[in-house]
């Protein structure tokens, strides 16, 4: 057995034709057309495989993603397409090959790993954990559009340069150019919704479908927030049957018209997360607070644990996995326990971070 060890330029064929056959076998477009800035040969450095016989039997793909928020600046690494010829599987290959993908993670200084998926207990015995927050609202009912004197089209022949100005208006998004963006426009089965002004100015849009992945789901999108649920509206009554949008915890004003027509909503997780670069990290979520004009928070390692709160006012964590979920949510700092109220206040003045990845950056 050789490897984890990234592919050579030759080998490409061989790598896509392996993952089509263990993920994708059946459809017609190859899974690199999915993942179009990850399974790309500018990227093979951050493939990893291990072979026998010169025949590819593991793989697993890293990509790292810068995040911007208005407090933090945070380097995610993406990990996806762990997958293991069914012949070599339960021979702990996935987990060397996972833990290749780490490697990369730490050498390239991302702040956490993370990855989508089932096996949550496979995963927590690398140290991740379900974290971050992630909302679910299905439209079953039609309803009345928020804007007037819009025009709608699920015509695909966008101009990307449109899409990337309002993309680009998110407070929280993936560092992105306008190529990556053009690359993810093309990916096989993906449904473009826009609404245009009166003067034909994009006014917002919504991206459905991704590949063999999230048909009937929203999850990329973009606008104001009356001409977006106007959007909302026709593609309820275009479609004629339920959807759901995927959108983040933070967008409140979003979220409270949502809940007028939706009401029904599935709060879940952004995704299993694993920290990286503790020290890092911590300067970081120091340095945010000092911004907020507070110097007394404490997050630091002392021996397996983590001391965090605030000056003398502290938790003890016993696993690093304990911080992702205080750190991204889902918890708060109203449930840490035995915490001052001063404390919690101050916590709360940054905590949960607002970490959000769109559907197009799942890998």
């Amino acid at each position: 057995m050789e490897g984890p060890r990234p592919p050579s330029g030759h080998e490409w064929s061989h790598l896509l034709n392996f993952l089509t056959e263990n993920l994708r076998k059946g459809e017609s477009w190859s899974i690199s057309d999915e993942y179009p800035t990850a399974l790309t040969p500018s990227n093979l450095h951050n493939v990893r495989i291990m072979t026998e016989n010169e025949q590819i039997v593991s793989h697993a793909v890293f990509k790292p993603l810068i995040i911007k928020t208005p407090q933090i600046i945070l380097k995610i690494g993406a990990i996806g397409s762990v997958v293991t010829d069914e012949r070599y599987r339960h021979q702990g290959l996935s987990r060397e090959i996972l833990k290749a993908c780490l490697s990369l993670a730490q050498d390239q200084h991302c702040d956490f790993a993370i990855l989508w998926t089932q096996l949550f207990d496979f995963y927590r015995k690398l140290g991740f954990e379900l974290a971050g927050n992630e909302m679910n609202y299905v439209f079953e009912h039609d309803f009345k559009p928020l804007a007037e004197g819009l025009r709608f089209s699920a015509d695909s022949r966008v101009a990307p340069e449109s899409l990337f100005r309002l993309y680009g208006q998110h407070t929280i998004n993936t560092v992105r150019t306008l190529e990556e963006f053009k690359k993810y426009l093309k990916i096989p089965k993906t449904q473009i919704y826009t609404a245009w002004d009166s003067g034909g100015q994009l006014a917002a849009y919504a991206i459905e479908g991704k590949g063999a992945d999230l048909t009937d789901y929203i999850h990329e999108w973009g606008g104001g927030v009356k001409p977006f649920m106007s959007l909302l509206s026709w593609i309820r009554k275009t479609k004629g049957r339920p959807f759901t949008l995927i959108a983040p915890k933070h967008s409140q004003n979003l979220l409270n018209e949502i809940k007028k027509v939706a009401p029904i909503e599935h709060q879940g997780y952004l995704g299993m997360l694993k920290v990286i670069d503790f020290d890092q990290l911590s300067a970081k979520v120091k340095k945010t607070y000092r911004n907020e004009g507070i110097v007394d928070i404490v997050l630091e390692r002392q021996g397996p644990y983590v001391l965090f709160g605030c000056g003398t006012d502290l938790i003890t964590l016993e696993r690093e996995s304990d911080l992702t979920q205080i750190l991204l949510g889902p918890l708060t700092p109203e449930s840490l326990p035995h915490l001052k109220p001063i404390t919690i206040q101050k916590l709360s003045k940054i905590l949960p971070l607002p970490l959000w990845l769109w559907g197009w950056d799942s890998i």
